[in-house]
């Protein structure tokens, strides 16, 4: 914008401050050589200006004196025109100079505005330079109008002609009148309305100030969190397979890519100063003998080093690490002194319990970058978790119960004791100067690598998460062939209680055995070699499992159940059975001793044979499936009332949800803790109990002075008071039912069965109807393995 277009936009101080500024728009030179008194004329024309209340009729008058001046003021444009195009790229940089100290000049606007009314007599040619701020006092001034350079720009044209140093100084007085610029743009943009102007100003500025904080947040405003939770937002998009076609019968998946498992660390040899002891004398071991001698030093305030089995195990197998001259020297486990070794451990473990926030974070950095490089395959070009990519470090086995093989030695896992399962031509590269044992393209099964253990033979894998689809696909069908069951169940049930009258002994014990897996959803168990876990099933049962009483408690034919299940745990059952199945029982445990066979006739394979007879797919495993979502469908449709609130379903759910793990022998120790959150959660029900005494007493109080008042503030005050009395009883309600159902399940694992044996599609259906949230019933990783039937399932399902 060039001066004349300033003069243009310029506010009307007083008839006579309007005509000098007119005339010397055509005169030139003689305007500037009166330029001292023509401000002081005008900054106290401009002052009057203000207090005058008749401003809207002096600006239509100086608006009329505009008219006859517009032919002038554009013959003037295009003669800048020239001058303009030649300043202009300077110009655009010094308006760059501008931006980057906007912040800057609004905190030195706000301090000049709250100066201005003090300073404005003292400082009145000041003033006066700051109004017409856009046609500054240079060296410009005594040159004639139409060589002067004018710009669009922040910064003023009279820069062109002066040294640098000077600009710079001109430009630090201009810094305080920048505002005063944007005033003259915004009152070309309003027409010279100064009503207008003031509401555009505001309305610009807090355009300005919302862009501002827009970009800001744009650009660095996000927190990395919340930037990394969006990328795993984006990295685990649900992919819904169960949307798409099967893959043709036996196929698992047609591509398949991944970097391979991750193994242990490498030993670290303990510090000097840690030492060895045996018989009272210290003993440098060897890398291997330390090594596995300290996987015994660190479970030394374990129950398991008292066990004789664990000790012989361990000692027997830390031999075998041993050198020649340290087997000569320790050969007595006793003598052995470890309380360095576990000192030190000991140690270690609280310098990683105290570990400053910063190490925490950048260790959980690391960890995620493992998991982002190994945690993830590409199945069928879609981008899955992988549930353990991590192979187990050595140690020493525990097992479950009294295994027979606790204390042994769990070698540590190389490359080349491991197979992998890709497609073809995308092998993972094996760890520097290793090999893999075998590499496999085979997409009939669904482990991506695979090792044999050293201590029981067992196959270990690496296998997709529970959310995936293989996982997915595998549950659903499982499910599928349990709801198939419930159409074929009271067929299979006619034909074993047929069979009970048998002549052929061999039938007889199948079909008393498919009874127990009907009836108590009993395994069917395995036979076990002499070094594995005692543990039986329905299929295993031996005469000392059980014991037969024509009446107990009131009840006949009673049979008690008294054996180890899966993972060593107890299963002790007293049940009341037909009296043909009392009778055979009777038969078959004649003439045997407590460690016979009960069905000595009859194993897994002959029952699985005859399962698959009777229903294709079917085994003792699908039973157990079907019994165990079938009486979570029943005791939900029975325990649920639709009128009661969202606490009250739950704890019917967890209800239903106990009585299956009941059924499935789902047991757990009382945790640790249990007296203590009990003895906690009872303090909180007390309290909130006192606290709903004195709000019923504040209530009643408050309703007599009401009634006998008739006070519209003590209605009010009544009114409140009885609505935090009702959300003070709801909060009691629910603390209470917390407390009922964490006595009920005390004892009894619900998860498992929840996981593993529950139809998720029944609590789906049974939320969306009851209007509970799914997220009441399941944790992100549940919701995330059963997404297929938080898809598939509607309020209507019933299994």
């Amino acid at each position: 914008m060039g001066s004349a277009e300033v003069d243009k936009h310029t506010p009307p101080s007083g008839d006579g401050a309007g005509k000098d500024v007119l005339t010397g728009l055509s005169n030139g030179m003689d305007r500037h050589k009166s330029k001292d008194k023509d401000h002081h004329s005008h900054k106290h024309k401009h002052k009057d200006k203000d207090r005058e209340k008749g401003k809207d009729k002096n600006r239509e008058k100086h608006k009329d004196k505009h008219k006859d001046k517009h032919r002038d003021k554009d013959k003037h444009k295009e003669k800048s025109k020239d001058k303009e195009k030649k300043h202009d790229k300077e110009d655009r940089k010094h308006g760059r100079e501008e931006r980057k100290q906007s912040k800057e000049d609004k905190k030195l606007d706000k301090e000049e505005k709250k100066k201005e009314k003090g300073k404005m007599k003292d400082k009145a040619e000041k003033v006066s330079y700051v109004e017409v701020k856009n046609e500054p006092m240079s060296e410009d001034d005594d040159t004639p109008m139409a060589s002067r350079s004018f710009s669009q720009t922040s910064q003023d044209s009279e820069d062109d002609d002066q040294p640098l140093a000077f600009r710079k100084k001109v430009k630090i007085e201009v810094k305080a009148e920048k505002p005063v610029k944007r005033k003259a743009e915004d009152m070309a943009v309003d027409d010279d309305d100064d009503d207008d102007y003031t509401a555009s100003k505001k309305k610009n500025k807090k355009a300005e100030e919302k862009k501002e904080k827009l970009d800001k947040k744009q650009t660095n405003g996000a927190s990395p969190t919340k930037r990394v939770k969006k990328e795993k937002k984006e990295e685990e998009e649900t992919w819904k397979w169960w949307e798409e076609e099967k893959h043709e019968d036996g196929v698992k998946w047609k591509s398949l890519e991944h970097k391979g498992p991750v193994f242990a660390a490498d030993y670290e040899p303990l510090p000097g100063n840690v030492k060895f002891k045996y018989n009272g004398k210290e003993m440098k071991l060897s890398t291997a003998a330390e090594e596995v001698g300290s996987f015994y030093a660190a479970m030394l305030d374990h129950d398991y080093v008292t066990k004789d089995v664990f000790n012989k195990n361990f000692f027997k197998d830390w031999r075998k690490f041993m050198t020649h001259s340290e087997k000569e020297i320790i050969t007595d486990l006793k003598k052995c002194d470890f309380t360095h070794m576990l000192t030190y451990f000991k140690a270690k473990s609280e310098e990683k319990k105290n570990r400053t926030k910063e190490e925490k974070q950048q260790l959980k950095l690391e960890n995620e970058e493992t998991v982002k490089v190994y945690g993830w395959c590409i199945i069928d070009g879609h981008k899955q978790r992988i549930g353990n990519f991590k192979i187990e470090p050595p140690g020493l086995f525990r097992g479950r119960g009294d295994h027979p093989k606790m204390g042994m030695v769990k070698r540590r896992v190389m490359p080349e004791d491991v197979i992998i399962n890709c497609s073809k031509g995308t092998a993972p590269k094996p760890p520097a100067g290793h090999k893999w044992k075998e590499v496999r393209h085979d997409n009939t099964v669904t482990w991506l690598a695979s090792w044999t253990e050293n201590v029981q033979g067992q196959v270990k894998y690496i296998m997709l998460n529970s959310a995936s689809r293989l996982k997915g696909e595998k549950d659903w069908q499982k499910y599928e062939i349990a709801r198939q069951l419930k159409d074929s169940v009271e067929k299979i049930r006619e034909t074993y209680k047929e069979d009970w009258k048998s002549k052929e002994m061999k039938i007889r014990q199948r079909s008393v055995a498919l009874y127990f897996i009907d009836k108590l959803a009993l395994r069917a168990g395995n036979e076990k070699d002499e070094d594995q876990a005692d543990t039986v099933g329905a299929c295993s049962l031996r005469v000392e499992h059980i014991s037969l009483h024509e009446q107990k408690n009131g009840k006949q034919c009673v049979v008690v159940f008294d054996f180890l299940g899966k993972d060593s745990i107890r299963y002790y059952n007293e049940v009341p059975v037909e009296k043909r199945v009392f009778k055979n029982l009777q038969i078959f445990m004649e003439n045997k001793k407590p460690g016979d066979d009960l069905f000595d006739r009859l194993n897994t394979t002959i029952m699985n044979k005859h399962l698959n007879d009777l229903m294709e797919g079917l085994t003792a495993k699908v039973f157990r499936t079907f019994n165990a979502s079938n009486t979570l469908q029943e005791q939900l449709d029975s325990l649920t009332d639709p009128n009661s609130s969202v606490t009250e379903k739950i704890l019917a759910y967890n209800r239903a949800n106990r009585a299956v793990a009941i059924l499935c022998n789902h047991q757990r120790a009382v945790p640790k803790t249990f007296a203590k959150s009990m003895e906690n959660l009872q303090k909180k029900i007390d309290t909130k109990r006192d606290a709903i005494q004195e709000a019923e007493q504040s209530y009643k109080d408050l309703k007599k002075e009401a009634k006998k008042t008739g006070s519209a503030a003590a209605k009010i005050a009544a009114g409140k008071k009885e609505k935090q009395l009702e959300k003070l009883k709801e909060q009691l309600m629910k603390l209470e039912v917390q407390a009922t159902d964490r006595e009920e399940n005390k004892e009894i694992a619900l998860g498992t069965s929840k996981l593993n044996y529950l139809d998720p599609r029944i609590s789906v259906a049974w939320c969306k109807k009851n209007n509970v949230p799914i997220e009441k019933i399941y944790n992100k990783t549940q919701r995330d393995k059963f997404q297929w039937a938080i898809d598939m399932a509607g309020p209507e399902f019933v299994f």
